[in-house]
């Protein structure tokens, strides 16, 4: 068994996470062993690895937050999930791996026939985009939202997700050849960041009112997009791929009344309920297994090419999802 573990952290992510081995463990009472199907590399766990993220696990730890994966052995004690059921494994334990230990209680069974390298990205990208659109202002359908970093993960999920609630969406994307992609994935307006677009979006949009707007970039990106905003619309901050500190103007703050809001997924999944839970991974299963929502994949790795992986998702322009998919 194999598993990609890190000692230190730095500033260049792959530099400290490698492929070792590890002893078969064994099961406790209670207990089941997955073997991964597939886990990404998320945002966060680029962070994680330079110790930029919101929480970091104690060292060493293993790299991975989410994935899926299928029952090969019960514990003492344990008859479900049945063996080759396809789970979702737990959430922060180390997905980078072959194997996973969990308990078999908390193992959610995922539709088998349902491709795992969809299911895999379905803990963290696609409820981030499903609560900003629902949590903070109350949408009716044919309204319109804005968001910038179109082409990420959260966003290809928030342009399906818009689309199937009957909402609009405006796009910004921070290149020329991100434009295609995502007006091909959904998209009803996409535009490249800069000077002007508040303009653009007026023109683009007949001038509707957009009353909420979501931003992953930060700095004068977040500025921008607050100038979309309508009167008393809310722009919320899920991330700062810029770097850079948010940055909205007084102006807009007092005498358009927008209000800047954050969100972090793992907040909500603090406060949230276990039905909550239960009914937003539901939902997204469902729509995945059915094919009405997914991801794009630039590229799988295995465990022994993690260093390699690691480069690749904290590379910029990314055509898609970065994967890890162990084989024995």
């Amino acid at each position: 068994m194999k598993k990609a573990q890190y000692t230190a952290r730095g500033p260049v992510p792959q530099a400290s996470i490698e492929c070792v081995d590890f002893p078969d463990p064994v099961l406790a009472e209670g207990q089941a062993l997955v073997q991964v199907l597939a886990a990404p590399i998320n945002p966060s766990d680029v962070l994680t690895l330079t110790g930029e993220y919101g929480t970091l696990p104690p060292l060493p730890a293993i790299g991975g937050n989410e994935g899926v994966g299928k029952v090969v052995a019960h514990g003492p004690g344990v008859s479900a999930p049945a063996i080759g059921q396809t789970v979702l494994l737990p959430r922060g334990s180390g997905t980078w791996s072959t194997h996973v230990v969990g308990e078999a209680r908390r193992l959610i069974p995922l539709p088998n026939e349902a491709d795992p390298l969809q299911l895999a990205m379905m803990v963290v990208n696609p409820p981030t985009a499903s609560l900003m659109l629902s949590e903070f202002v109350d949408l009716k359908p044919g309204e319109w939202v804005i968001q910038n970093a179109a082409n990420s993960g959260v966003g290809g999920y928030l342009v399906q997700l818009a689309r199937l609630r009957g909402l609009k969406t405006v796009n910004v994307v921070r290149r020329d050849s991100a434009v295609a992609m995502v007006k091909a994935s959904g998209g009803d307006v996409v535009l490249v960041d800069g000077p002007g677009l508040e303009k653009r979006v007026a023109e683009a949009t007949g001038q509707a009112p957009i009353r909420l707007g979501i931003d992953a970039v930060g700095g004068q990106a977040t500025h921008r997009l607050a100038g979309c905003i309508a009167e008393d619309g809310t722009l919320v901050n899920y991330g700062m791929m810029s770097g850079e500190d948010c940055m909205v103007s007084p102006s807009t703050l007092i005498f358009r009344d927008v209000t800047l809001r954050g969100f972090w997924l793992a907040l909500w999944f603090r406060k949230a309920t276990p039905q909550q839970q239960m009914a937003m991974f539901g939902e997204i299963g469902k729509l995945i297994a059915t094919g009405q929502l997914k991801a794009r994949i630039q590229a799988t790795y295995d465990l022994p090419q993690i260093k390699d992986a690691v480069a690749a998702a904290a590379a910029g322009e990314r055509d898609g999802k970065i994967l890890i998919v162990p084989t024995l």
